[in-house]
């Protein structure tokens, strides 16, 4: 197992991928994953890969991406590269448009993934996801219905810079818009990961009594926007507005969450980050609520979140594998958070350093993370932090 790790402040693809071939020499990486700003252009970037391997995973992440030599978000947009070279693994890239049915073509595709690594009807240790936002919910129960509920499915929805519709993802042969990109994963070595929130939950909680997907009505048999505003103190929304009001950046530090399960005690969170405000005292949402849930106010602060990712990397790298056994690390980091800190990304990328140290990492800023929760599954939440490490050798 070895990772090799580029970074590019440039939207060509022509930088990265020469970087990455100088550092491959002869060898064809196993897998290429590859996350960049919405305004590269997706043929340019597709061209620039293809001979480096036939499993290429690329989506767009909000601003670019970081690595442990720094990040793009602060200069006009970039690329990162995560080259995995593993002869004795297995790996499989398959892409799809949803085609009006988003779990179908998560199953079309995970089957198509499974196939192109030679373990059909085998479960995965591992599938690396990207989709477009507002269908994932569905893309997971698509992905679980072939692989079962076991394989951790961890991953991140493609992002554009402006929450324009200009997401993009790709493999080798397939460009999607609304579609569904996965990588199922059987390396040779081992795999620990690390899925959390950075927030605090507050003593405010309520059952939502009308709901319809991504949209809530009422909590506790109030309006949603008024409920919220009360517990928030007006710092998220005021109140009911007189029409539609885009709250997206003054709820970032505002969630919902749903507890999920409880670890040691801890109770763990899955987050929904409110979207908007309407006039109907509804607020939508970027996650699926059921009527029933019980919601509860969450708050987090800047510093917090900027020294989160850092705390997720020394989790993932402290359950199975120990920091010198690590080959290198995958991140996933909201990229409402990351817009959040983006003044402070600098101590983001030197937290994660601190806690990985010389290992080639590669960090994607997404509008929506999935991975597993405890005895939950693979859940779909907002506003999230995961990181994925493979080990150097068993």
């Amino acid at each position: 197992m070895q990772i090799k790790v580029a970074l590019s402040q440039s939207v060509s693809a022509q930088d990265i991928a020469t970087d990455l071939r100088s550092q491959l020499g002869t060898e064809t990486p196993s897998v290429l994953l590859v996350h960049y700003d919405c305004m590269a252009a997706v043929e340019d970037m597709q061209a620039n890969f293809l001979d480096l391997g036939e499993n290429l995973h690329a989506a767009t992440s909000c601003l670019g991406a970081m690595t442990g030599q720094g990040h793009t978000t602060s200069k006009d947009g970039g690329a990162g590269a995560f080259a995995i070279y593993d002869p004795d693994g297995d790996y499989g890239t398959a892409c799809l448009p949803f085609d009006g049915d988003a779990s179908q073509a998560a199953r079309d595709a995970t089957e198509q993934a499974l196939a192109k690594a030679g373990r059909e009807g085998e479960a995965p240790d591992l599938i690396w996801l990207s989709t477009s936002p507002g269908q994932e919910e569905n893309v997971l129960h698509g992905i679980i219905d072939v692989v079962g509920e076991d394989v951790p499915i961890i991953g991140g929805s493609a992002a554009d810079n402006a929450i324009a519709g200009d997401w993009r993802m790709f493999d080798a042969t397939q460009v999607a818009v609304d579609g569904v990109l996965l990588t199922v994963m059987f390396p040779s070595t081992g795999i620990a990961f690390a899925y959390q929130n950075g927030y605090a939950p507050m003593e405010k909680a309520g059952h939502v009594t009308k709901a319809g997907g991504r949209r809530i009505f009422e909590i506790d048999n109030r309006p949603a926007a008024t409920v919220y505003a009360e517990w928030t103190s007006g710092g998220a929304v005021a109140g009911i507005p007189d029409g539609d009001e885009n709250i997206l950046a003054q709820s970032t530090l505002w969630p919902l969450g749903r507890e999920i399960a409880a670890v040691g005690g801890i109770s763990q969170f899955l987050l929904a980050h409110p979207a908007g405000a309407h006039s109907d005292g509804s607020l939508s949402l970027f996650a699926d609520i059921a009527e029933g849930e019980v919601l509860t106010q969450m708050t987090g602060d800047v510093m917090a979140l900027a020294d989160r990712a850092g705390r997720v990397a020394t989790m993932a790298a402290s359950k199975e594998i120990s920091p010198e056994n690590v080959a290198g690390a995958l991140m996933v980091y909201c990229g409402g958070c990351m817009l959040a800190v983006r003044d402070h990304m600098d101590r983001v990328v030197h937290g994660v350093n601190a806690a990985l140290p010389d290992i080639p990492m590669l960090g994607t800023f997404t509008f929506g993370e999935q991975g597993p929760i405890q005895n939950s599954g693979s859940r779909h939440g907002n506003l999230m932090i995961s990181c994925i490490v493979f080990e150097s050798a068993e």
